[in-house]
């Protein structure tokens, strides 16, 4: 069952509680020691039910998506088969979740979809986001086990639509770690780089501002979609008060470069990060690009993504985002 949120008690108790860890990721059913941990975009995991309160018309049978029952399901059971695919022996222990619209597809996915044996509980945000865009954390309660969580809100600057909330949990590994993860979906780069730039590093200082008040010793990890590269300003700042970038070089096995391809160019802006305490434990980095996960770009060549839409042209892809997977041995 959804454990339900702490609210002020959680912000105390990780003030309070030495030998902290912030994590955002997924880890595997593996011997004591070994754990892993999953990133993934959804790319627009909605449901088929208006919501009066958000902008998610789009994604309705009559909208221009044409977001029928049928489609959201395949949807829904083809990202179940992209996170089980991120692990060749048991499954993943901890999965961040980006662009997920509330918790009826995380219900759906965790009790009613390929995970549904998977016995994965989750916790996720409840954002201001104007069209119901939200982030979640699935973890297996037997190598992760929550003591609190909370919602970091991001106070929109003027000119800013509300934003994504950030997710925070502390929770015990099996190896009894306290881990604290915060899961990221920062805002996008519409309307310019530039432009959107202090947007993003709003994330970067409530992140900063929730890590530094942890120990010194404290294991952080953070994972998720920053829409920024890593020598971008926010991710830099965040590199030189506290956390590395541990996914900077990340590819895959089959020819992708990173998690996102536009143009031909791979891309990368999704991350994970880990505190100085976490870093020693880190085994393997890399872009689960899984072949059933690629198509062919012919426009410019090599592999790319297989995605749900191709413009408004529906594809019975996965998501224009492939999975991060982190491996950490304790």
């Amino acid at each position: 069952m959804m454990m339900r949120r702490a609210g002020a008690l959680c912000l105390m108790l990780y003030c309070a509680v030495a030998n902290f860890s912030l994590f955002t990721f997924t880890f595997s059913l593996c011997p004591v020691g070994a754990q892993t941990l999953v990133e993934l975009n959804c790319e627009n995991l909605f449901d088929c039910r208006h919501d009066s309160l958000k902008q998610d018309t789009e994604w309705l049978p009559e909208g221009q998506r044409h977001w029928t029952p049928a489609r959201y399901w395949r949807k829904v059971n083809s990202i179940g088969q992209e996170i089980l695919s991120c692990q060749e022996n048991g499954i993943p222990d901890l999965v961040a979740l980006v662009e997920v619209e509330n918790d009826s597809v995380v219900f759906d996915m965790t009790r009613r979809s390929l995970l549904r044996n998977a016995g994965y509980e989750y916790l996720m945000t409840e954002s201001p986001d104007v069209r119901g865009i939200d982030v979640a954390l699935l973890y297996q309660p037997a190598t992760f086990r929550p003591i609190c969580y909370d919602y970091l809100t991001i106070t929109p600057l003027e000119d800013m639509r509300p934003t994504r909330d950030i997710l925070y949990v502390q929770g015990e590994t099996l190896n009894s770690d306290t881990l604290h993860v915060f899961v990221v979906h920062a805002p996008s780069r519409f309307g310019g780089e530039r432009s959107t730039r202090p947007n993003r590093r709003l994330i970067a200082d409530k992140l900063l501002e929730t890590i530094h008040r942890l120990p010194s010793d404290a294991k952080v990890v953070v994972a998720g979609d920053f829409n920024d590269y890593a020598d971008s300003p926010a991710l830099t700042y965040l590199e030189q008060h506290a956390l590395h970038i541990i996914s900077r070089d990340a590819h895959g096995r089959y020819g992708a470069e990173g998690t996102y391809r536009y143009q031909g160019r791979w891309q990368s802006i999704d991350h994970v990060l880990v505190s100085n305490a976490l870093l020693p434990s880190v085994e393997q980095v890399y872009v689960n690009d899984a072949p059933f996960l690629m198509e062919e770009d012919k426009k410019y060549g090599g592999v790319k993504p297989l995605r749900t839409f191709n413009g408004y042209r529906y594809q019975k892809g996965f998501s224009d985002h492939l999975p991060l997977v982190v491996r950490f041995r304790f």
